[in-house]
């Protein structure tokens, strides 16, 4: 009864951080709402600057690896100790994948003279200074996620190894997945809001 009212309460505590960080995004994502409701010319002209072939491989990187995490609980609660851990560590290459193509995306913006204080955008009109000032803000913000993530996910599969998670104790790989399936879903309404803005 103990061990239950635990699990419990580890639940709840994860679902009470889970909401936190939806508000930090919502928060965000109000702000871009404002902003592309007063220059929507200049949100779309800043749209049309983004690589749309990046962020849909980046949409698909993370809808499958939220698929192998979710496999990965499944696996464990079945006492398929090898198949959980061949699942995180898809689900850790994805990520590695979507931080890849973020650094080559970010790094073509930088060639390119689109980045916060630059020349180019400290020139060009408002609208088009916020929407990169706000794309860096929130996808930097949700790649750091996507970090704390893989750390997550890379402890969860050390405990399953050593048999600290198994099918009767797997409460940090759930919350892991958990977190890792809140970056995914923020992740689904940031790549409309930038990529397909028009």
């Amino acid at each position: 009864m103990e061990k239950a009212i635990d699990k419990t309460g580890v639940k709840i505590g994860m679902w009470i951080f889970l909401y936190s960080e939806i508000i930090l995004f919502g928060g965000l994502f109000v702000l871009y709402a404002v902003y592309f409701h007063t220059f929507p010319d200049d949100f779309s002209r800043g749209g049309e600057e983004l690589n749309r072939i990046f962020g849909t491989a980046n949409t698909l990187v993370l809808l499958f690896s939220s698929f192998t995490v979710a496999a990965s609980i499944t696996a464990i609660q079945r006492r398929r100790k090898g198949s959980a851990i061949a699942f995180l560590v898809v689900s850790l290459l994805c990520g590695v994948t979507f931080l890849i193509n973020k650094y080559f995306e970010w790094g073509a913006k930088f060639h390119h003279d689109l980045y916060p204080n630059s020349d180019l955008l400290l020139d060009s009109d408002p609208g088009f200074n916020i929407f990169f000032g706000l794309y860096y803000t929130i996808t930097g913000l949700h790649g750091l996620h996507v970090i704390i993530g893989m750390v997550l996910l890379a402890i969860s599969m050390a405990l399953v190894m050593t048999g600290k998670i198994s099918d009767q104790r797997y409460a940090m790989l759930e919350n892991s997945g958990l977190y890792w399936h809140l970056v995914d879903l923020i992740w689904i309404f940031v790549f409309p809001l930038f990529y397909l803005v028009l």
